[in-house]
C-alpha cells in the first residue's frame, strides 16, 4: 500500500514552524486523513474538535489548492459536515495563524486560503475567478522599497492578474 503524505508544506514565514519538517519527523502519519489531520492540528496546538478535522480533512485532503472561506462551506454542506460560514471563516483564521494556510488577498472582497504555504506567487485568472501557483523559477522579484522604521519584510506576494485574450 502507498503511503500517502498529507499535502503541507511551511515556509518560513510560518508562526508555528516549519509543518514540512514537523511531517518529515512524524512516522506515525499513516496516511488516513482522519489520523493524519489530528496529528497535524495537535503538531501546531489546535485542540482537534470534530469541526476542525471535518474541515482539515475536506481542505488538506486534496493536495494542493486554493479556497474562499464560501467555497469551503459550499464542499462542507456538500459533505453533511454541520458548520456554520463562521465557523468555516474562524478555522481558516485559525489555521492560517499557526502556518498551516496562507491567506491570498486578490483585492478587497476576495481572499483565498492556500494550502501550499511555501513561497510562491500566483496568477488571478478572473474569467474564472481561480488562482493558481506561479512555478517559483519564473519569478524574480526586485529591489524593494525602503522600509518603514521598526518593519521588516514577513513576505511578498505577487498576484498576476490575467484574462482571456479579447475579452
Amino acid at each position: 500500500m502507498q503511503r500517502n503524505s498529507p499535502p503541507i508544506n511551511a515556509g518560513s514565514g510560518s508562526k508555528a514552524g516549519d509543518a514540512g519538517a514537523f511531517f518529515a519527523q512524524r512516522p506515525e502519519l499513516n496516511g488516513c486523513p482522519w489520523h493524519d489531520v489530528k496529528s497535524m492540528l495537535r503538531g501546531v496546538g489546535l485542540r482537534p474538535t470534530l469541526q476542525r478535522l471535518a474541515l482539515g480533512w475536506i481542505l488538506f485532503g486534496k493536495g494542493h489548492r486554493h479556497l474562499t472561506a464560501e467555497m469551503l462551506y459550499e464542499e462542507a454542506s456538500r459533505a453533511r459536515v454541520p458548520v456554520s460560514l463562521a465557523t468555516v471563516y474562524n478555522t481558516l483564521h485559525q489555521f492560517t495563524e499557526v502556518g498551516l494556510l496562507r491567506q491570498v488577498a486578490v483585492d478587497g472582497s476576495k481572499t483565498y486560503f492556500d494550502t501550499n504555504v511555501s513561497e510562491h506567487h500566483h496568477f488571478f485568472l478572473e474569467d474564472k475567478n481561480a488562482l493558481v501557483d506561479i512555478p517559483p523559477v519564473e519569478t524574480a522579484i526586485g529591489a524593494l522599497p525602503a522600509l518603514p522604521d521598526g518593519y521588516e519584510v514577513e513576505r511578498v506576494d505577487v498576484v498576476v492578474r490575467l484574462k482571456t485574450k479579447g475579452k
